[in-house]
């Protein structure tokens, strides 16, 4: 499987990567502990890949995850939505077993 970005998501990041003028900009998905459900989604803006990461291409734009991470947000799907209340990146996780009412955190 895959991480793919909606268009609204590949549109967001490719902003993002041109506001912060990162050459080889690439958007970065890990999880990490903690949050209300047990893991935490990161999303950030980086320079390139590093050796072990999984590479993807959606919409044009590269998302890149570490293995560790992968093991939980494979089959993710990252969509934008640029709503005044509760707008933000929202997470589509197949491996998500509960996710909270914030939408970032999620237990697997």
């Amino acid at each position: 499987m895959a991480i793919q970005l909606t268009q609204g998501a590949a549109t967001k990041v490719e902003d993002m990567i041109a506001m912060q003028a990162i050459d080889d900009g690439v958007v970065r998905l890990g999880v990490t502990a903690g949050g209300c459900s047990g893991y935490e989604y990161v999303l950030d803006i980086v320079p390139g890949v590093r050796d072990n990461d999984r590479v993807f291409v959606s919409h044009g734009v590269r998302v890149v995850c570490d293995p560790r991470s992968y093991l939980y947000v494979n089959g993710t799907v990252v969509d934008f939505d640029d709503a005044m209340m509760g707008g933000g990146f929202k997470f589509e996780n197949p491996n998500a077993t509960r996710s909270c009412g914030c939408g970032t955190s999620f237990q697997a």
